[in-house]
């Protein structure tokens, strides 16, 4: 006898990562190149030789320190295993099945899994011409069955950032029923003047999403955290898988908000290097649009593909998106020049579709 297994999950897209081979330039998966910082690494080191013991599983040292951080209260922070796990949470605690959650698209590739694994149904809206969020063509697809809004500011993978005049207005035109969620993942690389802690504060149904696997460095440990109402709270701890977040990940959280300044003045170097390569390529030729996080984006359309491949060829991993376009992560500067160096030359160039004179 086969065992029963869903028959949904087999129209389920899974989720892909970056590529990555011994050797290989990896600019597809929007990690920081450089690591923890000593006091991290010293504290996780300390971690380890406790490693015997559960992870607190209400990681309360954690939330209370992130409370103060972001001044709010304890009760308005949960923990979880990346950001992406309380995202799937979310879609657990709004939606029932056949209920709607709205996201633009393209943006992160987690949306789509996670809404049909809680067996909602996914609303995708066209990116506007920018490549960033058509809010008023978000509100228009909010019907009697919506739920969740899953907003990805700065968008992965086009990297527009939407203002705070902008996600005002928008928030203000939600129904009040409708759980907004501001997923910050690349916050600390955007100077924008959004920030969506200060949006949820007198706005129940906005919870904000952010992780520290980006510009903290410690996507390999896993650990985000959600600041929403506690009455979000309360219902994300109901479905939360117990020992997630790892005693490792709540030290490694902790040291780093202690080290907060230190490794938030990396975010200066990215964005230059982001500024340099974007305005290299678009000198060159390139569609780019403006990027508010650790990557820049080119819309090639069908000829993602050919190009993508080439780049691998070349032994620098970026990251496809089907025939819409492709992206490359803000890597160190040699990394950088390596990728320059490849997309520059004539013959990349015309993989790209740009004209190059005989």
């Amino acid at each position: 006898m086969t065992p029963h297994i869903r028959p949904d999950l087999a129209s389920i897209p899974a989720y892909v990562p970056g590529r990555n081979f011994p050797g290989a330039i990896k600019l597809a998966s929007n990690e920081t190149t450089l690591g923890p910082l000593p006091s991290v690494r010293d504290a996780v080191a300390e971690a380890v030789g406790h490693a015997n013991r559960y992870p607190d599983n209400g990681a309360v040292a954690l939330i209370e320190t992130l409370a103060s951080f972001l001044n709010v209260e304890p009760a308005n922070v949960a923990a979880g295993c990346g950001s992406v796990t309380l995202c799937q949470e979310l879609v657990q605690v709004t939606c029932d099945p056949g209920d709607e959650v709205i996201y633009a698209w393209r943006s992160f590739e987690a949306y789509p899994v996670v809404t049909q694994v809680g067996h909602a149904v996914s609303v995708k809206v066209p990116l506007a011409e920018d490549f960033g969020h058509d809010l008023d063509a978000m509100l228009a697809a909010i019907t009697d069955r919506t739920r969740l809004i899953f907003i990805c500011n700065p968008n992965n993978p086009t990297g527009n950032a939407l203002s705070k005049a902008e996600l005002e207005s928008f928030l203000n035109a939600v129904p009040s029923s409708v759980v907004v969620a501001l997923d910050e993942a690349y916050y600390e690389y955007s100077r924008s003047d959004a920030d969506g802690i200060e949006l949820f504060r007198n706005r129940p149904n906005v919870v904000v999403l952010r992780t520290f696997s980006k510009a903290y460095g410690l996507a390999g440990i896993r650990v985000g955290y959600a600041v929403a109402h506690p009455e979000i709270i309360v219902a994300l701890g109901k479905v939360h898988t117990p020992f997630s977040v790892s005693a490792l990940a709540q030290t490694a959280a902790i040291a780093s908000l202690a080290a907060a300044d230190e490794l938030l003045a990396r975010t200066d170097a990215v964005i230059a290097e982001r500024t340099r390569v974007r305005t290299a390529l678009i000198e060159a030729g390139y569609t780019v649009p403006e990027s508010s996080a650790n990557f820049v984006y080119l819309p090639l359309l069908e000829l993602s593909p050919g190009y993508a491949d080439a780049s691998t060829e070349s032994g620098i991993l970026i990251r496809q998106y089907g025939t819409e376009g492709v992206r490359m992560t803000i890597g160190d500067p040699d990394e950088n020049d390596a990728f320059l160096a490849f997309a520059l030359t004539d013959e990349v160039k015309r993989l790209a579709g740009i004209g190059v004179s005989a």
